[in-house]
């Protein structure tokens, strides 16, 4: 089997990539902004993680069945995946939204007394990043999305 007939890679990748893309419409029609960089930024709906891990696992259900080994370890590795997508990489996003305001408390503290205001932008530091994880309903729809993906390309395309 070569990597391009791999169909279960094939499908997590894809959904990896529709998960991203899917992203910016989402982001549009809710700001009526266009951002490109969620394309390549993480957190946000869907859930890419979940898409790729849901995609694989219902890719591999469709390529061995849902009683092998195989799918078994596809399910738990999922199911570790979308864990951590809502618990430990939210809850980090989390305390860089709080570490940030105290960037922003201690910033006006300098200001006030020794001028802070007049360093250049290029002195000051870059936030933390506050998109790490996701919301339940975000790993959810990741969820959705890759296990649609891979029942798509078996009963359609396949």
């Amino acid at each position: 089997m070569t990597i391009l007939q791999n169909t279960p890679l094939l499908a997590a990748l894809f959904s990896i990539f529709f998960a991203q893309f899917v992203k910016i419409p989402i982001h549009f029609l809710v700001t009526k902004k266009v951002d490109w960089k969620l394309f390549t930024s993480t957190g946000g709906m869907p859930s890419s993680h979940s898409a790729a891990v849901t995609s694989l696992c219902t890719a591999i259900a469709f390529e061995t069945g849902l009683d092998s080994p195989l799918f078994a370890v596809a399910t738990v590795f999922a199911v570790i995946v979308m864990f951590d997508a809502t618990g430990v990489r939210f809850q980090a996003g989390q305390q860089a939204i709080i570490i940030n305001q105290m960037r922003v408390d201690f910033q006006a503290f300098v200001d006030q007394t020794k001028g802070w205001g007049q360093k250049k932008s290029e002195e000051k530091l870059e936030e933390l990043k506050t998109l790490l994880g996701h919301k339940p309903i975000e790993v959810f729809m990741g969820a959705l999305t890759g296990i649609m993906i891979s029942i798509i390309i078996y009963t359609v395309i396949l």
